[in-house]
């Protein structure tokens, strides 16, 4: 019987570890390419290496994601809550058109990427360990994670965060 209950928690304890907080971005994730609005492509670790020394609060979207576009509401009330605070928007549209309609369409204001490797299995989503959107982020203005998860706009962490980075 203990030795169940030994084995029990042991397995409990590694899968606690698998879902850490993380702090860094791994290599590949900072290699993934992005397109920029303004038709340039960028590789991650560029984008976030632009608002060093600010904070910012990530948002992967799409707009084909019916709980991304409930969300907005929520993300613009935060940007009006925290100005002086980056919003960068990651999207996992399928074309570079749908997400400039969807820009335009649900009035999403802040820095905007298309990420142009899929959803599953792409070295961005398999860094975050993407299994949601939307999904929320916060850098530190040193460039790390300060928050690592969380798929509510308006979820205390995420504030809570984001108040602590400033």
């Amino acid at each position: 019987m203990k030795k169940i209950l030994l084995s029990l928690c042991l397995a409990l304890g590694f899968m606690g570890c698998t879902t850490a907080q993380k702090t860094e971005f791994t290599k590949e994730a900072l290699a993934e390419s992005m397109l920029g609005v303004d038709g340039n492509t960028y590789n991650f670790r560029e984008i976030i290496k632009k608002y060093q020394g600010k904070t910012v609060v990530i948002d992967v979207w799409a707009s084909w994601c019916t709980d991304c576009v409930k969300a907005t509401p929520k993300v613009i009330e935060l940007q009006k809550q925290f100005p002086e605070t980056v919003f960068l928007f990651l999207s996992y549209d399928k074309t570079p058109e749908s997400w400039e309609k969807g820009i335009a369409k649900f009035g999403i204001e802040g820095e905007h990427y298309l990420i142009l490797s899929k959803w599953k299995g792409g070295a961005f989503s398999e860094s975050i360990d993407l299994d949601w959107i939307p999904r929320y982020l916060v850098l530190d203005k040193n460039g790390k994670i300060a928050l690592y998860k969380t798929i509510e706009a308006d979820d205390e962490n995420l504030i809570t965060d984001r108040k602590s980075v400033v």
